[in-house]
């Protein structure tokens, strides 16, 4: 009885401190709070590969605790069999039951990875819009071939409407992610790559570098501003009222290396700066990086 008392009092304790500190998880990991289609489809990912793995987990703890407690010393009513070597039933068990679950996950994985390829261009009825991006030290240059305007650190789009990023770097290589909305992918100099994404909620979310780049690295945040139309229209509006154009020798000038760089906004932007800036690493060639590599939404 001292025992069984002493062992719940362990355990309470424990289940409570899980219990709290899990029920803010949302509030502080927007990756398990998502505001997209993507990011939905990642997180129900992430939380069936847990649960199918805890299927596992918890009976090897729970079983590790009920041996400890009924094959203690001073329990004499346990079965003694200090000579038993083999059971083909728990044999079929602790095998068969995790190589299932091994088959499950990788049949899981292999959809969902084809399935949330970043490269794939998301179905939609509404017409997607073009972002160009590129990873600078330490900001992030936002520019909308179609739109004729720019932005760094600060990124729009409208709620509903599929973005198709191009992706490049005049640096290091980096990291392109917006956790609320899911996937993160590479940026690297003198290739371009791909990303597909999508706002269902209106809101404001951070996107973050999340490959260390430098000294001004834990700084190189933006805010991902998901508004209706009319708001993004408005936002379109302010950039194009901007005095500052952005030319090829003005990029000259923003590229400079800079921390805690606040939002700039350009009103005109030379059409071919994107290209330019991938071709000066390749001679003058655009080259596109896309591996067969392909997990849950990243690539790289």
């Amino acid at each position: 009885m001292t025992n069984r008392k002493a062992l719940k009092r362990w355990l309470i304790p424990l289940g409570s401190g899980l219990a709290a500190s899990l029920s803010g998880c949302t509030g502080d990991f927007p990756l398990l709070d998502p505001k997209g289609s993507i990011g939905v489809a990642e997180r129900h990912l992430i939380a069936t590969s847990v649960i199918t793995m805890l299927l596992v987990v918890v009976p090897v703890i729970l079983l590790t605790l009920w041996f400890a407690y009924r094959y203690r010393a001073s329990n004499r009513n346990a079965t003694y069999a200090p000579k038993w070597s083999h059971s083909t039933a728990i044999e079929i068990v602790v095998w068969g039951i995790p190589a299932v679950i091994i088959l499950y996950l990788a049949v899981l994985t292999w959809k969902t990875c084809h399935e949330l390829d970043p490269y794939k261009p998301l179905e939609s009825s509404v017409k997607p819009i073009n972002v160009e991006v590129v990873a600078l030290d330490w900001k992030w240059l936002f520019i909308y071939p179609d739109l004729g305007i720019a932005s760094v650190n600060q990124l729009a789009v409208p709620v509903g409407t599929p973005v198709n990023f191009r992706i490049t770097s005049d640096s290091v290589m980096n990291s392109f992610y917006i956790p609320a909305l899911g996937s993160q992918i590479y940026a690297m100099a003198g290739m371009q790559t791909r990303l597909h994404l999508i706002a269902d909620h209106a809101g404001t979310y951070p996107g973050i570098s999340a490959n260390f780049s430098g000294r001004g690295f834990s700084d190189m945040k933006f805010n991902t501003l998901a508004t209706n139309q009319q708001d993004f229209d408005a936002w379109v509006q302010k950039v194009k009222a901007s005095s500052t154009q952005l030319s090829m020798d003005q990029y000259t000038t923003v590229a400079q290396p800079t921390e805690k760089a606040p939002v700039q906004y350009f009103s005109t932007v030379d059409p071919k700066l994107f290209n330019n800036i991938i071709a000066k690493y390749n001679n003058g060639h655009v080259t596109e990086f896309n591996d067969a590599s392909c997990s849950t939404g990243t690539k790289g």
